[in-house]
């Protein structure tokens, strides 16, 4: 029997696959170091590992995205998932860094399968209907970016590092089981199409040339860039700057993690409520930006009080959980025929925005205060809000969606 696409179970499913990428970063690093101190490497050297997990993760879905569109959403996710199974168990046997290396790499080839889950969303539901979708999708993602770090620690201390990759392995079979028996196929595909490199080039020159799915790719890419630079430059200013434990930062990391969750819940029940995406998208781009100026101002200023600091943070995270679901929904309306690729070119192009964000971070932190990723907070955030108020916006006016929207599931899965 097949998961109703608008039960719970459904919307659980979505989450864990859409998880399994942030779980495969963030459940590895407490045991970077001893992972090191195994293989006789650096700490440095081990960190090449993550590097190596989302390069991988960055390029597979532009494969990916196109195939789904002409094979379907059921094949490349089975594909993906017997991947990232056989990569975690070869990463949990690995005998030396490059044998590590290489396992990781395959494991984010595995784990970018999972990116067609928004393409599915698209598949099934219009409108509001696919914005709530979105929105509990991303609350069970940030649950697991909460969860996932303590639970490699957890692992680390009573098995080692190496129950880590075996643990994702698992997971990855037990998603495997499910999309293989209970998912049904949610892509109307045409087997009689083309499948080459002109016709995945034909699938993007679509995508970067539609006058309204690329510019809120790119408002997506600039708010997701706002987060990266969070990420990246919060752990060096709490605990490399101002010498927190990092117990008391991981309170911050989930207090915001905690934010994202509860815009996105709250965006997903006021869209259930008749509230407009455009209304809440303004909302959300408008707090982010507020608050990342105000903390560019502190820094500058020379005042940063910590609980001041994690407020602001917090403001940022709920305003990003306010906008994400709009910003994928409004990215995804205009293309359904090529879903998939849409979805890759979003996330491909966050993943590079957001690289590129921690990046300048890590670069430029002078080790004694937060400028860097303030500067680059404001500036990514204050993008994001431009872009949406003077291109992306006037673009969804000039061009509405023709979908109309009943608050359902609108397709039926076929059969498979």
């Amino acid at each position: 029997m097949q998961i109703d696409p608008a039960s719970f179970a459904f919307t659980l499913l979505l989450g864990f696959l859409a998880a399994v990428p942030y779980s495969g970063i963030d459940i590895n690093l407490p045991a970077l170091a001893a992972t090191g101190a195994t293989l006789d490497a650096s700490a440095s050297d081990v960190g090449l590992t993550m590097s190596a997990f989302m390069l991988s993760l960055a390029t597979a879905p532009l494969i990916y995205g196109p195939i789904s569109d002409r094979l379907g959403r059921k094949p490349i996710l089975a594909f993906g998932l017997v991947l990232f199974v056989a990569a975690s168990l070869a990463c949990a046997k690995a005998s030396s860094l490059p044998v590590l290396l290489l396992g990781r790499f395959v494991q984010g080839i595995g784990a970018a399968a999972t990116a067609t889950t928004f393409a599915i969303i698209r598949d099934l539901f219009d409108g509001n209907a696919a914005r709530g979708k979105i929105a509990n999708v991303m609350v069970t993602v940030n649950v697991a970016t909460v969860i996932a770090p303590t639970a490699g620690a957890a692992l680390l201390a009573i098995a080692g590092w190496r129950s880590i990759y075996a643990v994702q392995a698992g997971i990855g079979l037990m998603l495997l089981v499910v999309v293989m028996f209970r998912f049904a196929e949610t892509a109307t595909t045409d087997r009689a199409g083309r499948l080459g490199l002109s016709a995945v080039i034909d699938s993007y020159r679509q995508v970067l040339m539609h006058p309204v799915s690329l510019p809120f790719i790119l408002v997506g890419a600039a708010g997701g860039a706002t987060v990266f630079a969070y990420v990246t430059g919060a752990s060096l200013f709490f605990v490399g700057a101002i010498g927190l434990r990092p117990e008391q930062y991981g309170l911050i990391f989930s207090a915001c993690s905690g934010a994202v969750m509860v815009g996105a819940f709250l965006d997903g029940q006021l869209g259930r409520r008749g509230v407009e995406s455009a209304r809440m998208l303004t909302t959300g781009l408008t707090l982010s930006a507020a608050a990342s100026t105000a903390l560019l101002a502190m820094t500058l200023a020379g005042w940063m009080p910590t609980s001041l600091v994690v407020a602001l943070l917090m403001a940022v995270a709920l305003g990003f959980g306010f906008s994400v679901p709009n910003v994928m929904s409004a990215t995804m309306q205009r293309l359904p025929e090529i879903a998939g690729a849409v979805s890759a070119a979003a996330g491909s192009i966050q993943l590079t925005a957001g690289a590129i964000s921690s990046g300048l971070v890590a670069l430029r932190f002078d080790g004694r205060t937060a400028l860097s990723m303030t500067a680059v907070m404001a500036a990514t955030s204050l993008l994001a809000l431009v872009l949406y108020l003077l291109v992306a916006r006037p673009a969804e006016r000039r061009l509405p969606s023709q979908t109309i929207d009943p608050g359902v599931a609108v397709r039926s899965p076929t059969k498979s």
